[in-house]
């Protein structure tokens, strides 16, 4: 709360004087990108404020309940109060910031999901593509998602409490161990149908410069086969294996079928020189994915690796499929 409060004034200050001189910005050929980013900043400002006091009524609301079901109650409304949050965050970053997405195969939809639980192994590349997987998850296809992201993501006030209240894994800087490792595996093992974990196995957004230093750190590591494969890989970075064999292992206890998300549209997006001269979005941001049922998810360890590195070659082919069928260029 002090945090939000610190830093709602200095993006109301931001806001008006971008406001200002926006009409400056149109004579000279600008994208009022102040306008954008500082008007887009104080949404999520307010939106996470509103947040906060909305996950303190939710729990006054539940704290009468018995205790054998209020976390249950608690854990819906609290799904239910950051699906809101998201949507208005996406449906917001439309007329801000030109934000247009296209899937294909459509999400099924509310209601015709399988009757299993999930895993998503998803591409990480470009500002907020988490924020909208867990958006299209929870929004679009009714699914729970639990996620495994960063540590430092609780610096996020209502992030902090809304996930704290939903099976979720915070990963520590380095990675964590072997005990994120155990707490990764053990989100799978206890999935029901309706429910999803995502896991984004790069461990952060994708840039040419951590593709290089994660090919060189195979290479140190004797990790030759893995290295050529990840030097042939021009546009993922190669998987991390501890997590995801966890999740894969936890995932066989719950017969969960695993989904692969590939996506393109936000990846030259990979510092604030280039996400501010990307906005407006000249593009949209487009995903494919997709299912292989629990059956066809091969055993054991090595196995699974060997797996595991194919589909990614995969997410690495649709992307090069699509700069193609769109005539981007690989730099």
């Amino acid at each position: 709360m002090p945090l939000l409060a610190a830093l709602t004034g200095p993006a109301l200050a931001l806001l008006l004087l971008s406001a200002l001189t926006s009409p400056l910005t149109l004579v000279v050929g600008r994208r009022r990108r102040l306008l954008r980013f500082s008007a887009y900043f104080l949404l999520y400002l307010l939106t996470d404020l509103t947040g906060v006091v909305a996950a303190c009524w939710i729990w006054l609301r539940c704290l009468p309940l018995p205790a054998a079901s209020r976390d249950a109650r608690l854990q819906t409304l609290s799904y239910a109060l950051l699906a809101r949050m998201l949507g208005f965050l996406r449906s917001s970053a439309g007329p801000v910031f030109g934000l247009r997405t296209t899937v294909h195969p459509a999400i099924p939809p509310r209601g015709e999901q399988p009757p299993v639980p999930l895993l998503v192994f998803a591409r990480h590349a470009g500002p907020g593509d988490s924020f909208l997987l867990v958006h299209a998850l929870l929004c679009e296809a009714g699914l729970r998602p639990q996620v495994v992201l960063k540590q430092f993501l609780q610096w996020d006030p209502s992030l902090d409490i809304l996930i704290n209240r939903v099976p979720h894994c915070f990963v520590p800087p380095g990675g964590g161990g072997a005990e994120t490792a155990r707490e990764i595996g053990a989100l799978a093992a206890n999935l029901s149908p309706g429910q999803v974990v995502v896991l984004f196995p790069e461990g952060g957004n994708f840039t040419p410069q951590r593709r290089r230093r994660a090919i060189a750190w195979l290479r140190r590591t004797g990790q030759f086969r893995r290295a050529a494969r990840a030097q042939r890989a021009q546009h993922v970075l190669p998987p991390r294996m501890p997590g995801s064999l966890a999740l894969l292992d936890g995932a066989a206890t719950a017969q969960a079928d695993v989904v692969f998300v590939a996506h393109t549209g936000l990846d030259r997006m990979d510092s604030p020189a280039s996400i501010w001269h990307g906005v407006p979005l000249r593009e949209p941001l487009r995903a494919g994915w997709w299912r292989v049922p629990a059956p066809d998810v091969p055993a054991g360890s090595g196995a699974r690796e060997e797996w595991l590195t194919d589909q990614w070659s995969q997410v690495d082919a649709w992307i090069s499929d699509e700069w193609d069928r769109t005539g981007r260029r690989s730099d």
